[in-house]
């Protein structure tokens, strides 16, 4: 229950006044998602410390949110606290090639601040729709490469408050997964070592990453980015495709036509749409070709019974 004493709490902590029964559809590249109980969007350390140690003693229930690009949220929302790392914790601070970047910036955006300053190894990035938080916690990459390999250091805030900042021989990268994932752990920056480059050279290879992306990608519609884990030796793309499952539709939620491993909100869908569709692609995979696609897309919130 939201409290006037529960507001005022909020209302010390935050420079930027929480939200309301926030719809979670605006803060997810889906645009799908219900209503918050509360959305905070904290401007520093500080306050993420504050808020976690708040909903702690006030046994407030809480998920941490980047850039919503790998999320889906019921269509009944999140019941206490959404702390979004966004915006306000994006800064980046420059030391030769190595950068310290706040959790909150988007990778498109710390990819090209890295070529403007030909520091080269972002480059595979420039087109990947998440927060740098939310890319660590599940080792985000494309074309073979991953933000993984470029970690030196990360600042992190345990849900009781307390501070760490975890070295390159602390973590653990694989494909597509972290050992940051499922710690009880805000992430909030992350050093990253980039390497001596040209940039005009990192500028035109990412122009025609871009390009690739938009002739392969359903840019012009919301989605989550890839649905899927790529199985061993395979893509999981090529393996919906080959099912025919491509046009495949459940109301509002659609498997692309240009790419199988996405699922567009061609307007309207809701996460009940999404989810059974997901369901059913992995059912006819497994019907074609017997492999188990496994989903990337993580779930949050009430979602309404099958």
């Amino acid at each position: 229950m939201i409290t006037k004493t529960l507001q005022a709490s909020l209302g010390k902590i935050l420079t930027k006044p929480a939200a309301y029964n926030e719809p979670m559809s605006r803060h997810t590249t889906w645009k799908i998602g219900g209503p918050a109980d509360i959305l905070a969007e904290p401007a520093n350390e500080e306050e993420v410390a504050a808020l976690l140690v708040l909903a702690g003693k006030e046994n407030l229930p809480f998920f941490v949110l980047g850039n919503g690009s790998n999320l889906l949220v019921g269509d009944l929302g999140i019941r206490g606290l959404v702390i979004k790392i966004g915006e306000a914790m994006s800064s980046c601070t420059w030391d030769g090639y190595q950068v310290r970047a706040g959790a909150g910036i988007l990778l498109p955006a710390l990819s090209r601040a890295a070529a403007l300053r030909s520091a080269a190894g972002l480059e595979f990035a420039c087109g990947i729709p998440g927060s740098l938080g939310g890319a660590l916690g599940m080792n985000a990459g494309a074309y073979g490469k991953a933000i993984g390999n470029l970690v030196t250091k990360i600042g992190l805030i345990e849900y009781t408050g307390t501070r760490q900042e975890p070295d390159a021989l602390q973590l653990n990268f694989s494909y597509r997964h972290s050992s940051i994932s499922g710690q009880p752990a805000v992430i909030c920056w992350a050093q990253l070592q980039l390497e001596a480059g040209n940039k005009e050279q990192s500028l035109k290879e990412m122009q025609e990453l871009l390009r690739l992306r938009a002739k392969n990608q359903p840019l012009e519609f919301p989605s989550c980015g890839s649905v899927f884990r790529n199985p061993k030796d395979c893509h999981a793309g090529y393996l919906i495709e080959q099912a025919a499952l491509r046009g495949l539709r459940r109301g509002g939620a659609m498997v692309s036509l240009k790419h199988g491993n996405f699922i567009v909100n061609l307007g309207g869908a809701t996460a009940q749409d999404v989810r059974a569709l997901i369901a059913q692609v992995k059912h006819r995979v497994h019907e074609y070709c017997g492999i188990e696609l496994v989903t990337e897309v993580k779930e949050a919130g009430e979602f309404i019974p099958d």
